[in-house]
């Protein structure tokens, strides 16, 4: 029989379990009245969170002043797109050129930033190689093509950890934000879309890492914090 909250889990969440738990650890298990993924035996709590962290808010604001909770999020570093047919065989496979980095957990972080400073909170990111099933053909809807598929684990390839705003930071490097920039400035600096980089602004100036530097023109500025972040 399928524990608490299997039923509803895809592929990759079930896979990011197994491949996290050790011996000891307890796997969906009640923790004050919530579900937890992953209960560590030194009493650590682990939530594996594919996609967006919003869901987790609520969690979130009900254990972590009592608990220390990890949230483990993937990222798809490498990705082959899979098409399987009606039996599941498969009909074609090509790499994707997408490419995702440590950077793309504030596509999530934006939902609560500031609580990586809390001394509780571990977020983890995992880069992993994914195989993303889906069927032959798009399905085909009133308005648009939809296909999302399932994403599955191959391999674990990196782990990023972030304790603190200091390990946000961390992640534009030495040089980025150095001086006063806009945000497309920071797109640039960083090789990554302007969508991506108005998030990581957006947590990064929440956990006092960037500050404020005014406005060139109409366009805000942004840069790292003259005093340093507080860290754990």
């Amino acid at each position: 029989m399928a524990g608490i909250g299997e039923l509803r889990e895809g592929p990759l969440h079930a896979a990011l379990k197994a491949h996290l738990a050790v011996p000891g650890d307890a796997l969906e298990v009640r923790v004050d009245g919530y579900v937890i993924d992953l209960r560590r035996a030194d009493g650590e709590l682990v939530e594996v969170q594919t996609g967006s962290f919003s869901p987790l808010g609520p969690k979130l604001d009900a254990l972590l002043d009592a608990h220390r909770i990890r949230i483990v999020h993937p990222v798809p570093a490498q990705r082959r797109v899979v098409r399987v047919d009606a039996d599941g065989q498969v009909v074609s496979a090509r790499r994707s050129p997408a490419r995702g980095r440590a950077l793309h957990v504030f596509d999530r972080l934006v939902s609560f930033p500031s609580l990586l400073g809390h001394p509780h909170l571990t977020v983890e990111v995992l880069l992993c190689a994914e195989d993303h099933v889906r069927a032959p053909e798009p399905v085909r809807g009133r308005r648009r093509t939809r296909d999302p598929g399932e994403r599955r684990l191959v391999e674990v390839l990196e782990r990023v950890e972030l304790r603190g705003p200091e390990d946000a930071g961390a992640l534009l490097g030495d040089d980025v934000a150095r001086e006063p920039c806009t945000t497309r400035e920071l797109a640039n600096a960083l090789g990554c879309p302007i969508v991506l980089a108005q998030r990581t602004a957006y947590c990064l100036r929440a956990l006092g890492v960037l500050e404020d530097a005014g406005n060139r023109g109409r366009a805000p500025l942004h840069r790292r914090a003259k005093t340093a972040a507080v860290t754990r």
